[in-house]
Parts: structure tokens; C-alpha cells; sequence
């Protein structure tokens, strides 16, 4: 029998019953009725002012005022229409988390009345108080002001609650001195300074009408749902998001029974709520499944432009985590909520394309003589082996590293897969020109009535961290609570870099009097010459890899977030977002500061909770165990029987082992180094999560041995399959 308190959540779960929140709709009623589309502009604006708009949007021009004065006035009557009384810049600070500054149409007349008002102004510009939130230095405490400016890429939204409706506008967020003191500001930099060089690049290819170039993003996103009967149990998921004490449930993931599984009533209403609600802000959710852990899921959109994608899907973890507590649930987003069990990604889907030329990752039947393809392709080769150590940093977070080396997640290498067939033919580029591509052939599985059907040419590799998967890369390195923001910014920009080398020495080529095809293999085969070594097809988890990596191949291993981060500091970064125009040298330094406090802070205050918990949770409970079991030890005694005084013993030792344990994590919290971030960093990753662990050793250890019906903290069996 649990404690009374976790035998009443258990309870309170048996009553909860799947309630469908809403009824159903056709989909084309409600797909995008909450934004202010493109096809809602045409409708409410004159023909002059929407081309102006769409021409805006389309190719990054200057939007005159005039025209946001009739954008901001078709905007606030269509939001008006549907129940607004207020707007809100919503952008995107340094947090990974999104921010909001509400402000009402309301607007006060000398005659005692109020109007309905927005001017183009208004819609434009917004100012925040900027002193708040993360900037690494950028701004001193008393430099208060910032600036929210409207993003017209991305369509305003309304975000409706159950007392009224609040239009949302995107925008990003600057310092008064005109830093990026958000994650959008330097997406949109990094958008331009690729298509720059991807433009440049296919001229050189022969063509003449080049459309704008864009990165796409598709980032699925994994995540756990616990009952909110439990989380009010456990401070540290309440706090950190994450367990920092429980042992392994005895039945776990290791049946695979919980893959691909029916998904759960109760679940499957939670995520048609969530479909629903995103459906409405023209978010393209694709796909749910239930995930490798007990209790785990998945949601995937469809590919979008970057910039909505990231947009989208900062939208999206927000309404996971407001519906899941309108169902009983709490969402969790933290990269690994239970040990022992699979942790949660978000694997950013990541390509580029345009208008006139498609998908400039897709490879064709015949990659081989795809010279488009060949030549893009191996511009993300050698930007991955330039900046693999860069690529590490973007995704460094110290509930990522709990994931990142795990034989659950990618290791921390940064290694790039292309599957048999593009890996056979790069190899041939660097041996010599390609003669051919190899295929799929036929899946025939043997049954007349199941179809023939073709394979693809080369199979997935779940152990890479950055894999070709058709037409696309996916990023699988990237956490689960983080920001898309950062990682799409790191690769644009090392692809704009790795394109312009690669114009500049074809432009050479053809200088010196070489061919098209000809001065494009020579450029290809240097490529694979110098940076071939990123690419690897093998098992990634292997010990094996690990050592080949490091010592023969050259690649940094760079295990966790204190050695990662450092790498925004090295020369050749800082060179690399200068040049492209992306981050300044001070606001990259930022990043550093901001990056470095958020990993300092999260460790310190996971050590301060599990000190907490420890001590007036955990050792009352083994305390008050060890009394009744001391007195059951005396009864048998006095009847004349020979107790077993072995799990006293077990329990005396961890006690012991559970104090010591606070005293010496308490000792390392108190005495921080102060010879700056770096040390800081190393401190919390050398120092207190191992105390951290030796802690959670004990406590794991008193969980195994103390009476259920005193233990307090619900367990992990109790909370991952406690539906």
C-alpha cells in the first residue's frame, strides 16, 4: 500500500475520466481561422497595399508606413470582430522561452468615450522594458529600454482563453544601441546572408530568374505526460522538470511494447485538443505516436519556411503545456524527466529550396550527375566539418547532456550520415569522377496479395546527429525544451559560408578558362579531400567510433555543456558571424554569458532541491522506518526469535552515506570558483552533478528498502503508467 498521499493521487487518476473539451469540426473550418493570412489581407485591404504587403514578405523590402497604417487597421477590425481587446508583441528572448507585451485597442477621447485603435506605428514598433531579461552584458541594470518590431514574415495570430481573445504580432527584440537581444533577430540574418550565397551559386549554375532562397524546418517534438496528481508530490518536477531522485520502475521500456503503441484514451482526447488548437493557428501538425518510454509522445509537423517554423513551434509547446493541465496532465519538456528510461529530443528537419529550382537537397534518381545537388550537398560537408565543434555548442544544455553520448541520443561528436548510396558516390568524387549511383531495388516480401514496392537507396542511421534523410538533414542533437531558433542559426550560416567558399573557387575555376562540370568536380573533390572526414555511416555508439573520431579523423568530443560552450569564444566563430552578418563579436559574446548563467543556474538549482528534498522529505522517512523497524527488531527478541538485522544495517549505512552526501553538496554549492565562466561552468559539471549523483545513490538506494506506505515521493512506475 503507497502513502496516503500518493494512495490519493492514485485515486483522484482512477476518477479521471477522457473528456472531449470541444466537438468535432471539418477540418476546413477550422484550419488557420486565427490568423491573419495572406487571403485575409487580399480581402481586407486595397489591391495596391496587399502587393506592397506580399512584395514586402516576399523579397525582404521596406514596408512605408502608410501601408502598416492600412495593415494595423484591417488587422485590429478583424481581430476586434472576434472578441479582442488587446494586442501583444510576442518575441523571443535569450530564455528559449517566449515573452509578450500586452497592450489594449482601447484609446480614451477628451469627451469621456473610448475607441477602438491601432496605428501602423503601433503595429510596427513596441517597447518592452529590456533590462529584465537576459543579455550577457549587452545592457547595464539602469538601460532599461528595448524595442519589439513587428516581423511581417511571420502572420499575426489570436490566442483565445476562456475569458477573451488577445491578437499576437511576432516580432523581434532589440536593444536600445540596436543588439539582438532575441533568437529571431539573428534566424532572419542568417535567412538573408544564406540566400545571398545560395543565389550567387546558382547563377554561377545558369540560371538567370533565382527566387528568393529559404531554409525549411520541420522539428518534431517529444515530450512526457504525468498526471498533475503526482507533480504536486515532486518538487522536482514542479521546479526542474526533471526527477533528481527515483529508481528504475521493475517494468520499464524494455519490452519496446510502448513504440508505435494504441495510444491511450485519455491521450489520444489530450492530443486531438492540442491538433485542434494548432490547426487554428496554422500550425501543420502531421503526426502523433506514442514514444520508446512509458508515458512519452511525440508530435511532427510538416515542413515549414524557418522563420513560421520556429515561430510555430515555440506555439506548439505552449499549447501542450496549457492543455495538458485542462486534462489532468503536466507536460513535461525536460530532455530526460527519468533516468534510466529514453529521454526526449526535438529532431530539427532541416532543407533549403526557393520558388524557381525546389528542393536544393534533393537528389534526384541519378545524384550523381546532379550537379545542383552535389554542389549544395557538399557545402553542408564541409560547413558541418568546419563548425561540427559550433553545431555541439547550439545544443548544449544541461538537460541535454543528461541525453547527448547516451546509447539513447546521438553522440556528441558531431558526424554527418549519408546513407550508402550519396556516401558511394562522394567517395567516388574524391577517388575520381563518379560513375553512377547505386539503388534501392524492390522490397518483395513474399506475399501475392502485399504489393512490390521500391526502396529507398540508402537506410536510416538513428546513431548520427546529423543525417540525410531523402531530401533534408535531420538535426537529432537538438533538445527537447529548446529553442529551434539556435540550431537553424548555426546552420544557415555555416551553409552560407561553405557556399561562398565554394562560388568563389568555382568563379576561379571558370576564370581560368576550366568548364562548368569540370571546375565543379574539382571544387567537389577538394571538398571531400579536406572535410570528407565528417562523414561516417557506422554505429555512432560504438566505442570504436569514439576513438576514431577523436584520433584519426580529427573530430572534438566534446561531452558537456562546460566544454561546448566555450566554442562560441573561439576565433574562428566569432569570425564566421561577423562575416555573415549574423551575430556581431558583442552580441555572440552575449550568447556566451546568457548560455553560460542558464547551464550555472539550472545546476545550482537542481543541487539546492535535491538538498531539500533530501533532507526533509526523503531522511524523515527513512528516519521514522528505521525507528519502527528498531522496535520490530526488539519484539522479535523478546518472543525469542533471531531478528535479521541486515536491513537495518543497509539502512543505517545509507543514512550515513545520505548525510554525508548533503553536507559535502551543500560544502560545493557555498564555494563557487569566481575566476569566471568557464571555471564556473566546469565547477557545476566536474563538481556538483557527481555529488549530485552520489546523492541520488543513497536516496535510490533508502527508496528500495523503506516501507511504501512511508515513502513519500511517488515512484516511476507509479507516475509513467498511471493513466
Amino acid at each position: 500500500m503507497p502513502s496516503p498521499q500518493r494512495f490519493a493521487a492514485l485515486q483522484q487518476i482512477q476518477r479521471r475520466r477522457a473528456v472531449a473539451t470541444v466537438a468535432a469540426a471539418p477540418f476546413e473550418e477550422i484550419w488557420a481561422c486565427d490568423v491573419f493570412t495572406l487571403d485575409k489581407m487580399k480581402e481586407a485591404l486595397p489591391g495596391r497595399v496587399f502587393k506592397s504587403v506580399q512584395r514586402t514578405i516576399q523579397t525582404g523590402g521596406k514596408l512605408d508606413l502608410s501601408v502598416a497604417n492600412r495593415v494595423a487597421e484591417a488587422m485590429r477590425a478583424w481581430a476586434t470582430g472576434r472578441g479582442a481587446h488587446y494586442y501583444a508583441h510576442v518575441f523571443y528572448p535569450l530564455t528559449n522561452s517566449t515573452a509578450e507585451k500586452h497592450d489594449g485597442f482601447i484609446s480614451p477621447k477628451a469627451d469621456g468615450r473610448v475607441i477602438s485603435e491601432f496605428t501602423g506605428k503601433l503595429l510596427v514598433q513596441g517597447e518592452p522594458d529590456g533590462s529584465s531579461f537576459p543579455n550577457g552584458g549587452i545592457r547595464s541594470t539602469f538601460e532599461a529600454r528595448g524595442y519589439t518590431a513587428w516581423d511581417i514574415t511571420s502572420p499575426a495570430y489570436l490566442m483565445e482563453t476562456a475569458n477573451g481573445v488577445t491578437l499576437c504580432i511576432p516580432t523581434v527584440f532589440v536593444s536600445w544601441t540596436g543588439e539582438a537581444l532575441d533568437k529571431k533577430t539573428p534566424l532572419l540574418r542568417s535567412i538573408a546572408a544564406m540566400n545571398r550565397q545560395a543565389q550567387r551559386l546558382l547563377r554561377l549554375l545558369g540560371s538567370d530568374a533565382v527566387a528568393p532562397v529559404n531554409s525549411t524546418c520541420g522539428a518534431e517534438q517529444e515530450y512526457f505526460l504525468v498526471d498533475s496528481a503526482f507533480i504536486a508530490l515532486r518538487p522536482d518536477l514542479q521546479l526542474a522538470g526533471r526527477t533528481l531522485f527515483g529508481r528504475p520502475s521493475p517494468k520499464g521500456q524494455q519490452f519496446d511494447d510502448h513504440y508505435f503503441g494504441a495510444i491511450p484514451e485519455r491521450v489520444q482526447v489530450f492530443m486531438q485538443d492540442v491538433e485542434r488548437q494548432l490547426y487554428k493557428l496554422g500550425v501543420p501538425a502531421k503526426t502523433r505516436h506514442n514514444e520508446v518510454a512509458p508515458g512519452q509522445f511525440e508530435i511532427a509537423p510538416f515542413f515549414e519556411a524557418a522563420n513560421v517554423a520556429t515561430d510555430h513551434q515555440q506555439l506548439t509547446m505552449t499549447v501542450l503545456r496549457n492543455t495538458a493541465k485542462k486534462h489532468g496532465f503536466t507536460c513535461l519538456l525536460h530532455e530526460k524527466p527519468f533516468a534510466g528510461i529514453n529521454g526526449s529530443g526535438k529532431h530539427v528537419n532541416w532543407s533549403i529550396g526557393n520558388a524557381s529550382h525546389g528542393n536544393l537537397l534533393d537528389p534526384g534518381t541519378t545524384p550523381h550527375d546532379n550537379l545542383q545537388f552535389l554542389l549544395f550537398c557538399a557545402a553542408v560537408i564541409r560547413g558541418v566539418h568546419a563548425f561540427g565543434p559550433l553545431l555541439r555548442s547550439v545544443v548544449a544544455t544541461a538537460g541535454n547532456d543528461h541525453r547527448l553520448g547516451a546509447n539513447e541520443a546521438p553522440p556528441a561528436i558531431i558526424s554527418l550520415y549519408l546513407g550508402s548510396q550519396l556516401e558511394d558516390v562522394f567517395n567516388q568524387i574524391r577517388e575520381g569522377r563518379p560513375q553512377g549511383s547505386t539503388s534501392g531495388g524492390v522490397m518483395q516480401l513474399g506475399v501475392d496479395s502485399l504489393p512490390e514496392f521500391a526502396k529507398d537507396p540508402g537506410d536510416r542511421n538513428r546513431t548520427s546527429p546529423f543525417a540525410f534523410t531523402g531530401n533534408r538533414f535531420e538535426f537529432r542533437a537538438v533538445g527537447s525544451n529548446q529553442s529551434v531558433a539556435g540550431p537553424l542559426v548555426a546552420l544557415n550560416t555555416i551553409l552560407a559560408d561553405s557556399l561562398e567558399w565554394i562560388a568563389s573557387q568555382l568563379e576561379s575555376q571558370l576564370a581560368a578558362g576550366a568548364r562548368l562540370g569540370d571546375g565543379a568536380f574539382v571544387v567537389l573533390q577538394q571538398v571531400m579531400r579536406d572535410h570528407g572526414a565528417v562523414v561516417f555511416g557506422g554505429d555512432g555508439y560504438s566505442q570504436e567510433w569514439h576513438r576514431q573520431a577523436v584520433e584519426e579523423r580529427g573530430l572534438e568530443n566534446l561531452r558537456t555543456s562546460a566544454d561546448a560552450l566555450p566554442v562560441l569564444q573561439r576565433q574562428e566563430v566569432r569570425e564566421l558571424f561577423s562575416r555573415h552578418g549574423v551575430l556581431s563579436p558583442v552580441e555572440l559574446e552575449s550568447r556566451f554569458a546568457v548560455y553560460g548563467e542558464q547551464y550555472v543556474l539550472a545546476i545550482e538549482v537542481e543541487a539546492r532541491l535535491a538538498l531539500q528534498m533530501a533532507r526533509t522529505q526523503v531522511y524523515p522517512a527513512a528516519v521514522r522506518y528505521l525507528s519502527e523497524l528498531g522496535q520490530a527488531l526488539q519484539e522479535q527478541q523478546a518472543m525469542g526469535l533471531q531478528p535479521r538485522l541486515a536491513v537495518r544495517n543497509q539502512l543505517a549505512v545509507l543514512l550515513s552515506q545520505l548525510n554525508d552526501g548533503c553536507d559535502a553538496l551543500e560544502q560545493a554549492l557555498a564555494e563557487p570558483p569566481h575566476d569566471g565562466t568557464e571555471a564556473h561552468l566546469h565547477h557545476c559539471a566536474d563538481t556538483l552533478l557527481p555529488l549530485m549523483l552520489q546523492l541520488r545513490d543513497a536516496v535510490d538506494g533508502l527508496e528500495a528498502l523503506v516501507d511504501d506506505a512511508i515513502w513519500p515521493l511517488p515512484t516511476f512506475a507509479e507516475m509513467l503508467f498511471a493513466r
